[in-house]
């Protein structure tokens, strides 16, 4: 956004922070040693809710943005318990 790229504003900065926080809310919320199912939940949740952001803001997800919500995504679920090293994001993801 400081170098003048304008598909990144404080608004769809913000809805994506909103996005991602309620994402790592709703894992922290689960209880130890989860169900692969309640994990892939909250995951779809994410991805479906970046759809809508990414649809509603003009497509500012590109491929360097795209790269790091996956690997964010995927690593998050990961640390809350599920063992996979697959896109686990690709089956809902538009972006």
């Amino acid at each position: 956004m400081a170098d003048g790229d304008d598909i990144f504003n404080p608004e769809n900065i913000e809805a994506t922070i909103k996005v991602l926080d309620s994402y790592i809310t709703n894992l922290m919320k689960l209880e130890v040693k989860p169900k692969k199912k309640e994990i892939m939940k909250f995951v779809k949740d994410v991805v479906i809710s970046l759809n809508e952001l990414n649809d509603k803001y003009d497509y500012f997800i590109e491929t360097m943005e795209r790269e790091d919500l996956c690997e964010y995504i995927i690593e998050t679920a990961n640390i809350a318990g599920l063992e996979s090293d697959e896109d686990i994001t690709e089956e809902w993801r538009e972006w």
